[in-house]
């Protein structure tokens, strides 16, 4: 006969063991999947990384770009809010000063008019919203307190309207300081990516990008720049000027850039204010479509978000300030995805 005894349970010490062991064996199975991304990387492989990371370091740039912009037009925007309010407090000083030489008068004369000594107690506003106490008043005293009244107002609504830029200033500030973050954590990966690479892998990869930059200087030079003229003309000698200076981001010159700090600062030497951002830019004039139309000097779009910009150099190519690591240079329209040019 069979036995009908229940099996034997496993302890609870030897349950917790193999517990203990199936976790371990989760966990080396966990590293071994993730030890793949720290092997070393090729050098083409940092490479793609890199520009990846530069990028986006990029797109961050021309949000602070936006951000900081904005601050600089706050802050002159309050500073002159304060000064009409300073201004506007001295001209309500001088109506009350003058209110209160016409009581004197009253007082030398006979006794203050009752209606003027209960203005020179309470608020004008209030005062004046009594119709009644109207007919108590000379014409000249109306005037007068119609005046405080109307100054008032106006102080009241500058204090309320810098009050809303002050506070829009800080959530400025707190964006500009996130964007600046964000900015230099990309630019650090990118740094920690690059010292992987030996010495002799960054030689190759400097020298494959002053091959590149040598071909693309070439072209523009056998190219035909004599559609370059007036103030487009102007713009691109200003920037020729600056070739071989360092990117750096959020700097408009004279002698570091960011893409769109370099095509603003070069139409500026043309005498010509255009944004500041390469997403304002993207703006400022006749858009145009076909790479073909484009002529020396106009704006060139790239990439969806419109996050960089350059200056067409003609033979298809650009002029511009690529990014962190680099120098103002030329570069084929095809190395990016161009979207439309600009005629200022």
């Amino acid at each position: 006969m069979a036995s009908h005894r229940r099996p034997k349970q496993p302890s609870r010490t030897r349950v917790t063991v193999l517990t203990t062991a199936a976790a371990a064996a989760v966990a080396l199975s966990s590293q071994a999947a993730n030890a793949a991304p720290s092997e070393k990387l090729s050098k083409d492989e940092v490479k793609a990384k890199v520009d990846k990371l530069y990028e986006q370091a990029e797109q961050a740039t021309e949000k602070y770009n936006g951000a900081k912009e904005k601050q600089e037009k706050l802050q002159k925007e309050i500073s002159t809010i304060q000064d009409n309010v300073a201004r506007g407090q001295e001209d309500l000083n001088k109506l009350r000063d003058g209110l209160g030489t016409m009581a004197s008068a009253q007082y030398r004369s006979g006794g203050i008019d009752p209606s003027v000594q209960l203005f020179l107690s309470s608020d004008p506003d209030d005062y004046l919203d009594k119709a009644s106490t109207l007919d108590q008043l000379s014409g000249q005293q109306v005037e007068a307190l119609k005046k405080i009244q109307d100054k008032q107002r106006e102080l009241a609504q500058d204090r309320a309207e810098a009050t809303d830029k002050l506070k829009d200033l800080a959530a400025t500030r707190t964006e500009l300081g996130k964007k600046k973050k964000e900015v230099q954590g990309k630019l650090a990966e990118a740094q920690r990516l690059l010292n992987t690479l030996t010495a002799k892998e960054k030689a190759d990869l400097a020298a494959k990008e002053e091959r590149a930059n040598r071909s693309s200087s070439e072209r523009v030079q056998l190219g035909n720049t004599s559609s370059a003229s007036g103030r487009a003309g102007a713009a691109f000698s200003a920037a020729q000027s600056k070739i071989g200076s360092p990117y750096v981001y959020g700097a408009t010159g004279p002698s570091s850039f960011d893409c769109s700090g370099l095509t603003s600062w070069a139409y500026a030497q043309a005498g010509v204010s255009i944004p500041r951002t390469s997403q304002a830019q993207a703006n400022a004039g006749q858009r145009i479509y076909s790479q073909s139309d484009l002529k020396v000097g106009d704006l060139v779009i790239f990439y969806g978000d419109q996050h960089h910009v350059g200056l067409y150099a003609g033979n298809g190519q650009v002029l511009h300030a690529p990014r962190t690591g680099t120098v103002v240079r030329y570069e084929s329209i095809n190395n990016m995805p161009f979207q439309f040019g600009v005629r200022i």
